[in-house]
């Protein structure tokens, strides 16, 4: 377990070593990417870009650029090149709404995305079976955007049931959380819901032909006994890393629809105002954040791929 741990430690600095690396490359060689500039603005002289330049440290050679920015992002002393603010502390104020949208919504597509698939898979073929099915095609092909404009027009401006977007800190008021976060919950579950469940009942559909599947059976096991402890086990370890992946992506600013929305203002809306102004910094910390929790949660799923499959575990 220990060499397990050090080996995940070492691979998770160099995913990030590597990340890192290419995304400031990528941002510093593509058209108008010069950060003096956008700083500078576009009625500053030749005399102040290079001003800015060298009180920037523009003018050095790119790996020393690339150490000086990375050095700023870790002493927490990183500015946006043209909004003028602390990258980090932005962060830190906009990650709470972020996490608190991720993990809700986190929760509520891997729930009904596991009870759909299961029920659409033992009753294949059937009216229950074609009524999700339908559903799910659904949610998968409405996009976040439309389908939040929906839930806040008819629940929030006419009926009044949920406010009009923003969000309240959970230390501040838990029922007022709560209340702002419902909607965008369910509006960003929908389409992994559909999602989640059409993968799932394929797997459960194919795992229920394998061989011990068969032996189980003969053995006189009850079917919810077979579907339980051998067929489901197995086959929501696709599940396991569709929401590990998915949930990273969204506490990376996957949420951004459905955060500007809903006007809550998290990590998300900051990378798409940092992206359409080609902001280096603000850019490389919320990318280098993604890669950590894509990270982790590699790691923490591969603890629960030991839980539900044995056999993995001989293979560590």
């Amino acid at each position: 377990m220990a060499r397990f741990a050090i080996r995940r430690l070492l691979s998770a600095a160099g995913v990030l070593l590597a990340i890192s690396v290419l995304t400031f490359l990528i941002f510093q060689t593509i058209p108008n990417g010069d950060p003096a500039l956008r700083i500078g603005g576009r009625l500053a002289t030749a005399q102040e870009i290079a001003q800015i330049r060298q009180e920037y440290g523009f003018d050095k050679p790119i790996y020393v650029q690339y150490y000086r920015t990375m050095e700023n992002i870790f002493d927490g002393t990183v500015v946006s090149y043209t909004q003028g603010i602390n990258v980090d502390d932005q962060i830190v104020r906009a990650l709470p709404a972020t996490l608190s949208l991720a993990i809700g919504a986190g929760l509520i597509w891997l729930f009904f995305g596991v009870l759909f698939g299961v029920l659409t898979a033992i009753t294949a073929g059937r009216w229950l079976d074609r009524l999700l099915t339908v559903l799910a095609l659904i949610g998968v092909s409405t996009p976040v955007f439309f389908l939040g404009a929906l839930v806040l027009y008819y629940a929030g401006f006419k009926a009044e049931l949920i406010p009009l977007g923003g969000y309240v800190p959970l230390t501040q008021d838990p029922a007022e959380w709560l209340y702002h976060l419902i909607a965008p919950w369910l509006t960003l579950s929908v389409l992994f819901i559909g999602i989640y469940s059409r993968v799932l009942r394929s797997t459960i559909l194919d795992t229920l032909g394998e061989d011990y599947v068969r032996t189980a059976r003969a053995k006189g096991l009850s079917e919810r006994r077979v579907l339980i402890r051998h067929v489901l086990r197995n086959s929501l370890i696709p599940i396991i890393s569709l929401w590990g992946l998915d949930f990273a992506q969204v506490i990376g600013g996957g949420a951004i629809l459905t955060e500007s929305v809903f006007n809550l203002h998290g990590v998300g809306e900051f990378a798409f105002e940092s992206i359409q102004r080609l902001d280096i910094p603000p850019i490389l910390v919320i990318t280098m954040l993604t890669a950590f929790f894509v990270v982790l949660l590699s790691a923490f799923i591969d603890v629960v791929y030991a839980a539900l499959d044995p056999r993995i575990r001989l293979s560590q």
